[in-house]
């Protein structure tokens, strides 16, 4: 059966999580001990006892996702020693970082700085309060596009996520945001929720952190992929480092085509889908996305093992 390694971006964190895999596996212990050293900080005692609020802190949550979703994987090729070649690999915002790392792009240390910059820029790149994004349910791309050029005709919000049928994301200036959340119904929009989140992500308001992460990847040693990425950017395979790098840098500002890189997949013979780390987050909107698809998530020793099972090894 052809599958796909999904990862999940940030809204997937809890406290706890990954910790029931530092304490029964040491290659899942390694990644934590490594990403706390790649930090020079405990990243894991926040992880598994701190402050929800404070892992929710974009700073915080994109590492410690990535760490988690990371120790997963290793604990179900390592340990586990479950077979597995997908077809594809993808993520969603963050996930795709994870998801380069994963396929021997760049080295889990050089990831896990990586994401924690992308996470301060993007927090620096709008102050507090001035951005925000919200969620319109029962919208389709057009309407949640012409509600956007509506309230907004300088692009001050725009579509961020396109995640599945009936599910797009907004994002922007607090108060265009609001306007447009005011508007939904007008234009045939069932339900506009405002997110709690502390910038307007993937929007035109996110090119100053594009350009300071541009500056990150030139530190970094970037290798091709050893599996085709679905880029979030235009929902295409991508292989060279070069062009990765060309996709995260206009992905910082540009929409998550979460709904066609699925479809892509599921056209290009892809039945079943893997989320490896926490939640179920992605599960949830590829189930949306496509009927008849096999789900899995897997973030924790048991889920792991009955994926290892399906997978056999």
């Amino acid at each position: 059966m052809s599958c796909a390694l999904v990862f999940p971006g940030q809204g997937s964190q809890s406290v706890g999580m990954g910790r029931e895999l530092y304490e029964a596996f040491p290659s899942a212990k390694n990644v934590f001990d490594e990403a706390d050293d790649a930090l020079s900080e405990h990243l894991s005692r926040l992880i598994f006892e701190g402050n929800a609020n404070e892992l929710t802190l974009t700073r915080n949550a994109q590492p410690a996702i990535m760490t988690v979703s990371i120790a997963a994987l290793r604990v179900l090729t390592g340990e586990m020693g479950a077979e597995i070649s997908p077809s594809f690999m993808a993520g969603h915002s963050l996930g795709e970082y994870t998801a380069l790392t994963a396929a021997g792009v760049i080295p889990f240390a050089d990831a896990v700085r990586l994401v924690r910059n992308r996470g301060a820029f993007m927090q620096e790149a709008v102050p507090e309060g001035v951005g925000g994004m919200a969620a319109l349910v029962g919208a389709s791309h057009d309407d949640a596009e012409k509600l956007c050029e509506s309230v907004a005709p300088n692009g001050e919000v725009s579509p961020a996520n396109f995640n599945c049928p009936g599910q797009v994301v907004i994002s922007g200036l607090t108060e265009f945001v609001d306007a447009a959340i005011s508007q939904a119904k007008s234009f045939g929009i069932k339900r506009a929720v405002k997110l709690s989140v502390s910038a307007p992500f993937h929007s035109q308001y996110m090119k100053p952190a594009a350009e300071k992460l541009r500056s990150e990847f030139a530190k970094i040693t970037w290798h091709d992929a050893n599996y085709d990425i679905i880029a979030n950017v235009d929902a295409k395979p991508v292989r060279a480092a070069s062009d990765i790098q060309a996709r995260l840098y206009a992905q910082t500002f540009s929409p998550v085509l979460w709904e066609d890189s699925v479809a892509f997949m599921a056209d290009s013979g892809v039945e079943a889908f893997y989320e490896i780390g926490p939640g179920e987050v992605l599960s949830g909107l590829i189930k949306k996305c496509r009927k008849g698809l096999a789900l899995m998530s897997a973030g924790t020793p048991g889920k792991l093992e009955a994926l290892r099972e399906k997978l056999g090894g």
